[in-house]
């Protein structure tokens, strides 16, 4: 029995996925791709310049794996979530903040 199987890794070598799905493999590799992209786009405009490398790699992965949602955030759609597999438990009182003030836009 032949088997085939695909390994993702970063640029780094680090393998990130590992699987039999060529679909899966290639849309894990985009992703990847796509978080690089961000990432460089990131440092070279100094944005968060003191966020460490591994919260900077997380968060460009994330951006990257929900790419839809953020298009549709930045059309001003409302963006529809798939429901969680996770209980939800309600934060500590303690932790919620005072008062979020709302965003603004920014011209530059």
């Amino acid at each position: 029995m032949i088997e085939i199987e695909y390994i993702v890794k970063d640029r780094r070598g680090v393998e990130r996925l590992r699987t039999a799905d060529k679909k899966a493999a290639d849309a894990d590799d985009r992703i990847l791709e796509n978080a690089e992209r961000l990432a460089q786009w990131l440092r070279a405009d100094q944005v968060l310049p003191n966020l460490p490398e591994p919260d900077l790699e997380n968060l460009t992965i994330y951006l990257a794996r929900h790419a839809r949602e953020v298009e549709q955030m930045l059309k001003g759609k409302p963006v529809e979530r798939e429901p969680s597999t996770e209980p939800e438990s309600e934060p500590a009182p303690e932790s919620l903040p005072e008062k979020v003030a709302p965003l603004k836009a920014m011209r530059g």
